[in-house]
């Protein structure tokens, strides 16, 4: 949560002020003093960002705006109070998300929405069965979505992130009492990764990335339509789904009526393109993603805490190009 300044700032160079300094604060308040006599003072901080925070309140302000008009719901059109509400919402995330590191957030506080009985996957992987890759998305609280399979039923969790900041998170989920989740930076998918990550696939771990924010050092993006207007998304998921022949699942956790509850659904049973297909088949399943993600995010409004400029458009066109050592083929085959 940081004022952009620039609106060509990407999301990552702004190291996410209101996420890793506000949560390094948060945990060591409330290691000290509890959460409840912390909570006033978190509100009085995030407060703070949302008066002085004018790129990321116009950002906010865009997003309800686009969300309003695309699903023709006038009563979402943005407002101060409506603004302001995401400010407070993110605080009181950043609250749950040290409950779970603490282990305080248990999985039967959580509601589990699973349709395709997606949970019994994730037990027979314990079994000798193959890992999958789970789709999450900052629409929500990443960090709860993590109780289903490491709190509840000890699923080895892969998380892929793409920021700098992985040794400081680490630290601070220590420091919180959770020393359980596995953080994996990403720079660049090339066969030692490819083959790494087959390899956890195999031994029946689940991997996780992010489908919404781009990479950025990685020229691996999208434009697609989201909420009406062109956006960038990345490309790594469905890239990785691809080259691991993994089936893809997409993950979210919004809160509702105080409440949790964890959204697990299939999304490609089996990943695959044709020779020369790839980039056409990737951006289809991007702008597919992009679609749900629309429609989940009118089931919690003001849980989107993405605070950058979402809809501006990349400096230059980035097509998918293969790093060095990357192909088609299978990352078995490619990191031999």
């Amino acid at each position: 949560m940081a004022d952009g300044g620039a609106r060509t700032q990407h999301w990552a160079t702004q190291k996410e002020r209101g996420s890793f300094v506000l949560m390094k604060l948060t945990a060591l308040a409330v290691r000290r003093l509890g959460r409840r006599p912390v909570t006033p003072v978190l509100y009085l901080i995030v407060l703070y960002f949302f008066v002085f925070g004018r790129q990321a309140r116009r950002n906010v302000r865009q997003y309800q705006d686009y969300l309003s008009r695309w699903s023709n719901r006038p009563e979402l059109r943005p407002r101060l109070r409506s603004v302001f509400g995401q400010f407070m919402a993110f605080a009181d995330s950043l609250l749950d998300r040290l409950d779970v590191w603490s282990g305080k957030l248990r999985l039967e506080q959580v509601q589990l929405h699973d349709p395709a009985g997606l949970r019994e996957r994730l037990l027979l992987s314990q079994h000798g069965g193959r890992g999958q890759i789970l789709v999450g998305t900052h629409l929500g609280n990443l960090d709860v979505c993590r109780a289903l399979a490491e709190l509840g039923e000890q699923v080895p969790l892969n998380v892929l992130v793409h920021t700098h900041h992985v040794a400081h998170f680490h630290r601070l989920q220590g420091e919180a009492g959770d020393r359980s989740l596995r953080l994996l930076q990403v720079s660049e998918m090339d066969a030692a990764l490819m083959l790494d990550l087959s390899q956890r696939l195999d031994r029946g771990e689940w991997l996780a990335i992010a489908g919404d924010r781009v990479p950025l050092h990685d020229g691996r993006r999208v434009m697609v339509d989201f909420l009406g207007h062109p956006a960038a998304f990345p490309q790594g998921p469905w890239l990785l789904a691809g080259l691991l022949r993994c089936p893809v699942n997409l993950l979210c956790c919004l809160k509702i009526d105080g409440r949790y509850q964890i959204r697990l659904e299939p999304f490609i049973e089996a990943p695959a393109w044709e020779r020369g297909q790839r980039e056409a088949t990737i951006a289809r399943w991007a702008q597919r993603y992009a679609e749900r993600l629309a429609q989940l995010c009118l089931l919690a409004p003001l849980q989107w805490f993405n605070f950058y400029p979402y809809w501006q458009a990349p400096t230059s066109p980035s097509p998918a190009h293969p790093t060095s050592g990357e192909s088609d083929a299978h990352p078995r085959r490619a990191a031999r």
